[in-house]
């Protein structure tokens, strides 16, 4: 697995931005992938995850109903829409590879990493 994350960028309060996430090496078809970020100072915090099939998603409570995430396996790519953003959403956002084919907010679950996209926020 080889993981790119991109798509990140500065944006004002309120806009948008979708990340996406592709293997490279055309692997993850059958794990599911989650996306987390961390803020400087701040502890790694689950964003989401998407299990193998796409049908099955988890966000953490900080950004449900204003992001989403799908999967194209054709494709090998995640993504996370972002809408509504807020200055708080500013991090490093960073996709990863499951061990397993449904999602969690355990990181210790995640196996495999991408180097991260920055997202800011401003207000």
């Amino acid at each position: 697995v080889q993981l790119q994350a991109s798509g990140g960028g500065l944006v004002q309060a309120g806009g948008s931005l979708r990340l996406s996430c592709v293997d490279s090496k055309r692997t993850f078809s059958n794990n599911a992938v989650g996306w987390f970020r961390q803020a400087p100072g701040k502890e790694r915090e689950f964003v989401s995850s998407i299990n193998w099939r796409g049908g099955t998603t988890y966000y953490g409570d900080s950004v449900k109903g204003r992001f989403s995430t799908s999967r194209d396996n054709a494709k090998n790519t995640v993504y996370l829409q972002m809408n509504s953003l807020k200055p708080e959403d500013t991090a490093i956002y960073y996709c990863a590879v499951s061990r397993y084919s449904t999602g969690s907010v355990n990181s210790d679950h995640y196996r495999y990493w991408g180097q991260g996209t920055q997202v800011t926020v401003s207000s």
